[in-house]
């Protein structure tokens, strides 16, 4: 199945999406991407259900026939101190009031989002593989995520980030446990499951 150009014909539409919510160390990233009503892209998908390589060569392609894109990081820290959903929804809030055009519409990826200025905004789960602007945004939060986390990587390679991108794999936790939390890691999450 294809995924839809809009939803809305006569308004600007904004895709909204974000990645790393699931991960022990890094920051949330979150998109915010307007694309052409009659963009051809037949290949854009949810992010997750592309390899890495289809995903950087949509990255270039999405930045080169958007409208207006952009993407945003909110810390560890900040997690920790607002908690990963209002995070994640602030990330996207942030995408959409910095992007170049401003949309009349939101389409957000998901069931939870809060009112930004005065634009409306619809939430849809697994819209990223309904709408091709959420796709979009969840492929640029994603790549944009994954090299922050591979740069990550060489500062701290003690965790294997370039291949786990902070996400809770069995050797990430393994060397939380050996090497102990760095400043990257988000001490409001469970690092380590419970000794039995």
């Amino acid at each position: 199945m294809s995924l839809k150009n809009f939803k809305n014909k006569n308004l600007i539409e904004a895709g909204c999406d974000e990645a790393g919510r699931g991960c022990l160390a890094g920051p949330v990233f979150a998109a915010a991407v307007i694309l052409p009503k009659n963009i051809k892209a037949p290949d854009l998908n949810d992010s997750k259900k592309l390899s890495e390589k289809k995903r950087n060569a949509l990255r270039e392609f999405i930045e080169t026939k958007a409208i207006a894109f952009k993407v945003i990081q909110i810390s560890a820290t900040k997690i920790d101190e607002i908690n990963i959903l209002n995070a994640s929804i602030l990330g996207m809030q942030k995408a959409v009031l910095g992007l170049d055009v401003r949309p009349e519409y939101i389409l957000v990826d998901g069931n939870k989002f809060k009112d930004t200025e005065d634009i409306p905004h619809e939430c849809i789960i697994q819209g990223d593989g309904k709408y091709k602007a959420i796709a979009a945004a969840s492929i640029l939060a994603k790549t944009y995520r994954d090299e922050y986390m591979e740069k990550l990587h060489t500062e701290h390679p003690n965790y294997n980030w370039q291949q786990n991108k902070g996400y809770p794999t069995k050797p990430h936790r393994t060397a939380i446990a050996i090497h102990g939390a760095t400043e990257h890691h988000r001490m409001s999450f469970k690092l380590l499951p419970d000794s039995k």
